[in-house]
């Protein structure tokens, strides 16, 4: 087993879902020597994953603040400290812009925004010996995606708030910094990679020329939760050189499916 993360404690919030990226991290880091605390809202699967990993769980609201620090509090009893905190929450709301509602918006905030912000502080109190915040972020928080702006603007939002948290707790030895993954391969995008030639239509798009995957993911959060990292305060763009170029357009997307759709036809 490796120790690049040898003694360490880590939270990950977003690990309630079979597969997720929240679990793939949480998979990794245990890999990597750490002890690990997953949360989300569905207690059962949390429970699981948390035997498997040896490790616990809790449930958590990250619109509530209250669950949020009290996550904090318990990773502390079971850990005795807290090292590394990762939110891997969010909610892939695709919408038309003029038909997005206050109340989608205000969902939106508060899962994307507002949680966070409650998550950042209470990782900010809770590492008193320094430590590494992570938040996963998104490409689509630099570059553009059709009927996705209330995602985009929270996720751009809260990127910033990365950048606060950064400058003003690094004399504290506390690293935070996102990561933005492009389209990933991963329980959430199932559906959409059973549709004939939709991801098709962004692996042009890539410089590498596949679409990520969590392990993609795990694998940039291990670094910047270990003690290599000397960075702070940065969005790293985990899409495989997606930024560089674009995200397809949609009616570039329903070129693509028709074309496959008819082929296989």
């Amino acid at each position: 087993m490796s120790t690049r993360l040898g003694g360490k404690v880590a939270v990950v919030l977003g690990a309630a879902g079979r597969d997720n990226m929240g679990q793939v991290i949480a998979r990794r880091f245990v890999e990597e020597g750490a002890t690990v605390i997953v949360a989300g809202r569905h207690a059962e699967e949390l429970q699981r994953l948390a035997g498997e990993l040896g490790g616990h769980a809790t449930t958590c609201d990250i619109t509530d603040r209250d669950q949020v620090f009290a996550l904090f509090d318990f990773a502390r009893e079971k850990g005795g400290r807290v090292d590394i905190a990762v939110n891997a929450t969010g909610w892939g709301l695709l919408k038309p812009f003029l038909e997005t509602g206050r109340d989608e918006l205000e969902r939106m905030s508060a899962l994307q925004f507002i949680g966070p912000f409650f998550f950042f502080q209470a990782a900010v109190q809770a590492m008193q010996q320094g430590g590494s915040i992570i938040q996963i972020s998104s490409a689509t928080a630099t570059i553009q995606f059709h009927d996705h702006a209330a995602y985009m603007g929270t996720k751009a939002g809260t990127d910033h708030v990365v950048r606060c948290v950064a400058d003003e707790f690094g004399e504290r030895g506390i690293r935070a910094n996102s990561l933005s993954p492009g389209v990933t391969d991963t329980p959430m995008t199932a559906a959409a990679k059973e549709v004939p030639g939709l991801f098709d239509a962004f692996v042009a798009g890539y410089p590498l020329g596949r679409i990520g995957t969590s392990e993609d993911v795990a694998a940039a959060a291990v670094w910047l939760a270990s003690d290599e990292c000397f960075m702070t305060g940065q969005n790293l763009q985990v899409n495989g050189g997606l930024t560089l170029r674009r995200n397809p357009s949609k009616k570039e997307i329903e070129a693509s499916v028709a074309r496959a759709t008819g082929a296989q036809q």
